[in-house]
């Protein structure tokens, strides 16, 4: 916590509140002559070393067929999904003890939201009773990772986790060969194991609410928010900020506390619904601009308009501009009207997803703020972007203060990670720390828990979702 403590947040968010205060003040006389870009000071990150793929079981006998489906799953309407061919099996010489201890952890693998029907422990029995030798190594060791694929990277496969493309780290930090070596040369088959458990304070809840449950519903629901803490890295780091879809509200949190809740604006239904990701803010930009898409540049005859009168253009806060190629490009420029608001927190990412302000701030008093074409919108987004450069950039408080009065396009670097998770949990701790359900918001749940109902699949090298990538540039 050195780094945290060093920067009072107290007296950082005070400066939040002081320049939110502050914001009908006329403009600081130091300003700079045009649009600052601080990012050409920051020094350009080395890139990590490539790490090696991790290494995935070949295809075995399929574990017996499950239990028919339960009449409460709903029927999964994703496509049969392509297997792909895993690499080779690692196998491991197994006692009689470290089998019976992996069979042990089998049958009480309820505990963490999973089926032991998945992995086989009947046949595993009769392999211990028949003593050690090549078919238990084989079978044992399929059995372990397969177990811990699960634990790790979560049982819902690829194709039932509707527009999620945050990938997940742990399989590259923790391959299937060195968890299984460890676990064999350690004899610590259940500690390895247990270790692969999310690290979030939620999921610890959720396993709590499942071992209390009774209503076969409820365990379904809490069933799949507990797999989906298993698609995000089992640690989330020091410092992030995590936005829980289905509960439209952004919390900055520092090893793993709540510092301080936002509520959100997040994407509508459908086609402009915001997408499950894992990012990191690279910039926060004070003043931001905002580049019209040609939809309203076109389509709402915008350009044509603007073009030829400048004079209009200024007093609207645009500039316009006509291309060689005839197209026209408007420009929003940095101020209260500005569609992003007065702050942007720049996530570089293929969806061009990003979090900012509003001018339309009495939209965060709604229940519902399913309002955007994909973005976050955050309330109090000042306060959050300036609580953002000084604990991430090491940026003065004072500083940030004058960056955002001065109505001027400033971009500011990070200097320090800072992740950024888009989630979607439907069962979850609210803002008062209470675990409640959340309505689903975007109809994700069905697939995941019909999942459940069917045999496992074997793991692919899908690391995230296949669906098409939809660039939605208009924050409106």
């Amino acid at each position: 916590m050195r780094f945290f403590d060093r920067t009072c947040l107290s007296s950082l968010l005070g400066a939040s509140l002081v320049a939110g205060s502050l914001a009908a003040t006329p403009v600081l006389a130091r300003q700079p002559e045009g649009p600052v870009d601080l990012t050409a000071q920051a020094q350009p990150a080395k890139p990590a070393p490539a790490k090696p793929a991790p290494t995935k079981p070949a295809p075995a006998t399929p574990a017996p067929s499950a239990a028919a489906p339960s009449p409460l799953a709903v029927p999964s309407t994703s496509a049969t999904p392509v297997v792909e061919e895993p690499d080779t099996l690692p196998v491991a010489h197994w006692t009689l003890a470290d089998a019976q201890s992996l069979l042990a952890t089998i049958r009480g693998i309820g505990a963490e939201g999973l089926f032991a029907r998945d992995y086989e422990p009947a046949n595993l029995a009769a392999a211990i009773k028949v003593g050690e030798g090549d078919a238990l190594d084989q079978l044992a060791s399929r059995l372990f990772v397969w177990l811990a694929e699960d634990l790790r990277d979560g049982r819902t496969p690829m194709t039932a986790r509707v527009q999620w493309f945050a990938v997940d780290p742990d399989q590259d930090n923790h391959p299937n060969s060195q968890l299984l070596a460890q676990a064999t040369e350690t004899h610590d088959i259940k500690g390895v194991l247990a270790g692969l458990s999310p690290k979030h304070p939620d999921y610890a809840l959720l396993k709590d609410m499942l071992s209390k449950t009774k209503d076969p519903k409820q365990i379904a629901m809490i069933r799949a928010n507990m797999d989906r803490w298993r698609w995000l890295g089992q640690d989330l780091g020091l410092q992030y900020l995590i936005i829980n879809v289905p509960e439209q509200e952004l919390r900055l949190t520092v090893n793993n506390q709540i510092i301080r809740t936002y509520r959100a604006i997040v994407g509508k239904p459908g086609r402009t619904a915001t997408p499950q990701l894992a990012e990191q803010v690279k910039n926060v930009v004070f003043n931001p601009t905002w580049t019209v898409p040609q939809s309203i540049v076109v389509g709402e005859g915008l350009g044509a308009r603007l073009i030829g009168n400048p004079r209009q253009a200024a007093r609207e806060g645009y500039v316009a501009t006509k291309n060689a190629d005839g197209t026209i490009t408007v420009v929003q420029q940095p101020g209260e009207n500005n569609a992003l608001g007065r702050v942007k927190l720049d996530m570089p990412n293929e969806h061009a997803i990003y979090i900012h302000d509003t001018p339309s701030r009495q939209l965060f008093a709604q229940p519902q703020r399913a309002l955007s074409h994909g973005c976050i919108r955050a309330e109090r987004a000042t306060e959050l972007a300036m609580t953002m450069a000084i604990l991430g950039a090491d940026l003065p408080p004072e500083t940030a203060v004058e960056y955002n009065l001065s109505g001027k396009y400033t971009k500011v670097p990070m200097t320090k990670p800072w992740a950024v998770y888009i989630t979607y949990f439907t069962v979850a701790r609210d803002v008062n720390g209470v675990m409640r359900s959340f309505a689903d918001l975007y109809g994700r749940d069905p697939a995941v828990i019909a999942s459940f109902a069917k045999p496992r699949e074997l793991h692919t090298s899908q690391r995230k979702s296949n669906e098409a990538v939809i660039k939605l540039d208009n924050p409106l």
